[in-house]
């Protein structure tokens, strides 16, 4: 939907089940239009579309392209941004690090890329002041160990895109960025490596300002929260390095103190679909980092615990309440909307994205995933409404 300020808001589809163009239409159906009916019944309606390559190239054919077109007109929706990260399988099997591959190291990264903005370009509104995003993978993961070679060939399949971006943008008069989104383990993972990267970048083509325009960083919350990162020093650290903020994640983690009991009543959080990357912070204030969740449980516990924490990379409702085991990040998204209140300009484009709706312990999914969207809605449009930021009712 549209915000004053003339900021846009979204769910991102992630959260369902869909890998064909059929599949994903019949959830847009199913769950988008029943959510829309709920949160934005008398006002255009946006939707933050996850497709996969295989959808992508279905989306396509020019057929199918202008029926969901007509389709969008006739529900008064829009599309402003778009999920490039998962480019195959996203749900119902294991995922874990296959969601970064292909990574930037990779041509068909590259066309997937391409691919979407194309389509993105022919589904943005008539307004030529709605910008297009689409966040994509944050280079590559470091499991994958690129070398030095690698690393340059990542960075020249970055600069084509910014190539193919300047020529759309030029040709159809919108503009359009990609934004990379750090992750905890990966290529990219804090804000301090993103400006590094930047700095590398940058230095491929000195000079060049295209970069500036069609490239920077979707900010996922949860991830950067992960990581101890404080907003305004973040994002703080994003602007005065010149890095476009393409898209903010709206998100939320767990954060515990891993206790015995709390250890125990994290086994209904392991699941065999995605990484959840666990950052513990020492007393003394040093960071461990475990690929995943249960690489974490089976570390030997030393003590009660009470001396220091984890922050999981688990996306959880941004309303999920806290309780006496479990806490939340949810600080660091109301940190980063402080942020935006201080800087109407920092970033057009938020999203929210709670993906893990189809392994969430039965605790936290005593909802459908429409109410828990709707619920997600309310909040953030309440945090928001704190910041004197509202929903704009148009016709």
């Amino acid at each position: 939907m549209q915000l004053t300020h003339g900021l846009h808001l979204a769910y991102c589809t992630n959260i369902h089940r869909g890998e064909t163009w059929s599949e994903i239409f019949a959830a847009l159906e199913r769950h988008t239009l029943a959510v829309r009916r709920r949160v934005a019944p008398d006002r255009p309606y946006a939707i933050g579309l996850r497709l996969s390559e295989l959808a992508a190239r279905e989306l396509s054919d020019p057929p199918t392209l202008r029926r969901f077109k007509a389709w969008l007109k006739s529900h008064q929706a829009y599309v402003f941004t778009l999920n490039g990260f998962p480019y195959g399988r996203f749900h119902g099997t294991r995922v874990k690090e296959q969601v970064y591959a292909p990574d930037w190291t990779s041509p068909d990264r590259l066309a997937y890329t391409r691919r979407l903005f194309e389509l993105l370009v022919e589904l943005l509104p008539d307004d030529p002041s709605v910008e297009g995003s689409v966040s994509t993978v944050p280079v590559s993961f470091k499991g994958f160990r690129l070398d030095d070679r690698q690393a340059r060939t990542a960075r020249q399949h970055l600069w084509q895109c910014v190539d193919f971006l300047e020529q759309l943008s030029r040709r159809t008069g919108r503009r359009l960025h990609l934004g990379l989104e750090p992750e905890p383990l990966c290529y990219l993972e804090t804000t301090g490596e993103t400006v590094s990267f930047f700095q590398q970048i940058r230095a491929d083509r000195p000079g060049d300002l295209r970069l500036d325009e069609h490239l920077g960083v979707n900010y996922d919350c949860c991830h950067l929260a992960i990581e101890y990162e404080a907003p305004a020093e973040a994002l703080g650290r994003l602007r005065r390095a010149g890095i476009k903020l393409s898209k903010i994640h709206l998100s939320n983690a767990l954060r515990v103190q891993p206790t015995p009991e709390v250890r125990a009543a994290l086994q209904p959080f392991v699941d065999t679909v995605y990484f959840h990357q666990v950052i513990e912070r020492t007393p003394q204030g040093d960071l461990i980092r475990y690929a995943d969740l249960d690489e974490a449980l089976v570390t030997r516990i030393d003590g009660p615990q009470f001396d220091r924490e984890w922050r999981i990379h688990f996306h959880i409702p941004l309303h999920a309440a806290p309780n006496r085991l479990f806490g939340t990040t949810a600080d660091h998204v109301g940190g980063v909307l402080d942020e935006v209140r201080q800087h109407p300009g920092l970033c057009g484009h938020f999203e929210m994205e709670t993906y893990t709706w189809e392994v969430l312990p039965p605790e936290l999914k005593q909802q459908s995933v429409v109410d828990q969207l709707v619920g997600e809605y309310e909040w953030t449009l309440k945090e928001l409404g704190r910041r004197g930021i509202h929903a704009v009712k148009t016709n």
